[in-house]
């Protein structure tokens, strides 16, 4: 699909993904770009479904929009968590079918695969367990966009993919501690620490958990591909290929921002799940996607972000 002559409607376009993903697609030519703000509709109401159709006509909607957080966020608020992602999904793409849009790209989450997923997750083990306790309820709210896709195709003949894209980061990033994912709140407790000459910074868990990470343009120009090449109704896993741990990503952000102090972890905090990491063959098998960007190098940029925009160049 050519996207340069589509209106393309894009919910969460003025989020962290969404705004790198808005630069991938003008870089493309795409003059034809639709971002609701939550201001103006909230997609979690059908009547303001029907008002952004009605309002961009679209050729294409990608579907990034959602409420997230990291492990206390997603704790503290489960119910919201899971009825706002639900509602929001299976409005905007009931009502993309009624619209007879051309194309749907679901974007999900690496939350929904289940706890105890052999490693690296495969797209046939997503449904092979429950999901990791501390955020089951917005993984599996971001699932049923799965379900509801292939449904529809089946029932409908409607074109709609589903992506799930592993823990991005980058500049731009939530730096808010109550929301925020672990890089950005690692940077800022190690930059922070700094500035009040602090010894050491306290993180959650054991520091045991792996995880995987995807700078934040290249997971814009995976969804980009998607949009243009993506067919059929398989999830497909959107990442890196590599996983870390969390002790060994905190030592490498403190090296990175010139933090020397002791990291302390609190074992009363939950770890999460045990592992991450993708096995990404299929979206190179099916539109040719590979993550380009070194992991050290995105982290630099990402602490270069935030010195420079977040703390104005300190």
């Amino acid at each position: 699909m050519d996207l340069r002559d589509k209106r393309i409607l894009i919910t969460g376009g003025s989020g962290f993904l969404g705004s790198h993903l808005v630069k991938a697609l003008e870089g493309r030519g795409c003059r034809q770009l639709f971002v609701p703000r939550s201001r103006d509709y909230d997609l979690r109401r059908e009547a303001d479904v029907e008002r952004v159709y009605v309002w961009s006509r679209p050729d294409v909607v990608i579907h990034m929009a959602a409420i997230v957080g990291g492990i206390g966020a997603n704790q503290a608020s489960p119910g919201q968590f899971f009825y706002d992602n639900l509602m929001m999904g299976s409005l905007l793409m009931e009502h993309a079918r009624r619209a007879q849009v051309g194309k749907f790209v679901a974007v999900g989450t690496i939350c929904s695969y289940p706890k105890m997923t052999p490693i690296p997750f495969r797209e046939e083990d997503l449904w092979n367990g429950y999901p990791e306790e501390t955020n089951a309820p917005y993984g599996l709210a971001k699932k049923m966009l799965l379900v509801q896709a292939q449904a529809y195709r089946q029932q409908y003949g409607f074109n709609a993919v589903y992506l799930l894209p592993v823990n991005l980061y980058g500049p731009g990033d939530n730096i808010d501690p109550k929301s925020s994912h672990v890089i950005p709140a690692l940077i800022k407790k190690c930059l922070d620490a700094i500035d009040l000459g602090q010894p050491e910074i306290v993180c959650w868990g054991d520091g045991t958990p792996t995880r995987e990470f995807l700078y934040v343009e290249d997971g814009a120009e995976g969804i980009v591909l998607a949009a243009e090449s993506l067919e059929g109704s398989d999830p497909i896993n959107l990442g890196a290929g590599f996983e870390i741990s969390i002790r060994d990503l905190a030592a490498l952000i403190a090296e990175l921002t010139g933090f020397r102090g002791r990291i302390v972890w609190d074992t009363t905090k939950p770890n999460g799940q045990p592992r991450r990491c993708l096995d990404t063959s299929r979206a190179w098998e099916r539109f040719g996607f590979r993550s380009k960007t070194d992991f050290r190098t995105g982290l630099r940029r990402t602490i270069d972000w935030y010195v420079q925009k977040v703390r104005g160049g300190a």
